[in-house]
């Protein structure tokens, strides 16, 4: 699965209908909700929209005929497999009718352009550990984490003998992460899954 960096956009035109595609990551359901109001125009005659995260999704005709323009839109999302995306696609009527058929690959077609312009990271799933560490091992510990791939150390709490240490790791890479932990430490270290 993968996610955007940053806000995208794609605009096109279609028998004389104008279609503006915007589209942006969203951590949640009320940041897909701002994010559709923000963007939504006022002037248009229909803002169409769908967002999908994880198993999550919504989306909407805006006085379309029904599934011609919210369900395109979320197959478009999940055709190029995104996850914690938003996308907003807004029409200005030209005057002549596109059809069920038109509007499905108008809708769908205006956000599958705008996805795929747009700039994706994948989405790592990650783990939360806690471990607590003496000050001996502390140095070399801090090293071999920081150099193990998409490992974070996200807080760092002193006690009198040593530094507990909060850790963002890949779910896929956690058991070897900590088996290096317990290695390199020689046991001493003590690590909270929980």
């Amino acid at each position: 699965m993968f996610t955007l960096t940053t806000a995208s956009s794609h605009s096109q035109e279609i028998k004389r209908s104008r279609f503006l595609a915007i589209a942006g990551p969203v951590a949640d359901e009320q940041a897909a909700k701002d994010f559709i109001a923000e963007h939504s125009a006022a002037d248009a005659n229909h803002n169409c929209w769908a967002w999908r995260m994880g198993q999550n999704y919504r989306f909407n005709d805006d006085g379309e005929p029904s599934g011609t323009a919210g369900k395109p839109i979320l197959q478009a999302i999940d055709g190029q497999e995104l996850d914690c995306v938003v996308v907003v696609v807004t029409r200005w009527f030209g005057g002549v009718l596109l059809g069920s058929g038109g509007l499905i690959r108008a809708y769908g077609g205006t956000a599958a352009l705008c996805l795929q312009a747009a700039e994706k990271i994948k989405i790592v799933p990650m783990t939360s550990v806690g471990i607590e560490a003496q000050f001996s091992d502390l140095a070399l510990l801090k090293a071999r984490l920081a150099a193990s791939p998409g490992t974070s150390i996200t807080a760092e709490q002193f006690i009198s003998t040593g530094a507990v240490l909060t850790l963002n790791i890949p779910t896929a890479n956690a058991d070897d992460i900590l088996q290096m932990v317990t290695d390199l430490t020689s046991g001493r270290a003590v690590i909270d899954r929980s």
